[in-house]
């Protein structure tokens, strides 16, 4: 079902995004707060699908709750599990599984990389650089993590899908 794949981010608010995803059988959504740099954080992560490393782990803080997302490549494709911990400040040192599974999908890394490339870039084209830090607040627009991840997903995806992703950044 990788072409049912839907996932959106939007700031909601000053030091808040919701994020989406859907899969054509489930879907999950939630919003994080800028205690983390969750975005650059899921860039990165996305991102480190393409190196050596079979898993890669991304933390949203919840405020207080944590919502930690476990991404693990298999071959081409990759496992995404959501878990959900009541407490982040009790729950960092807790296994992925003793969280309540929230969400959970196996897609194509390529169509999961675009997927993530277009709601970065729909933000970016929306909000700008400038708009993106006033309402984030604590942390910058990740320019290069979004570079980086289409770089990646260009070369090692052969993305053919639109743009891959494209939004007016530099370079």
């Amino acid at each position: 079902m990788a072409d049912d794949l839907r996932f959106g981010w939007e700031l909601s608010g000053s030091g808040w995004a919701t994020y989406r995803i859907a899969d054509g059988t489930s879907e999950h959504e939630d919003s994080v707060s800028y205690c983390t740099d969750a975005l650059a954080d899921l860039l990165h992560a996305m991102a480190g699908l393409y190196a050596d490393s079979p898993a890669q782990r991304v933390s949203f803080d919840l405020e207080p709750a944590e919502l930690r997302w476990r991404l693990r490549r298999r071959g081409t494709d990759v496992a995404i599990a959501v878990h959900r911990f009541p407490d982040m400040s009790t729950s960092w040192d807790l296994p992925d599984e003793a969280g309540t599974l929230s969400w959970s999908s196996t897609q194509p890394r390529g169509v999961l990389s675009h997927a993530v490339l277009e709601a970065a870039g729909t933000v970016l084209r929306i909000h700008g650089e400038a708009g993106y830090r006033e309402k984030w607040v604590l942390h910058p627009f990740p320019v290069a993590a979004l570079q980086d991840l289409r770089r990646l997903h260009q070369r090692g995806d052969d993305c053919r899908r639109g743009q891959c992703g494209t939004a007016d950044i530099h370079g």
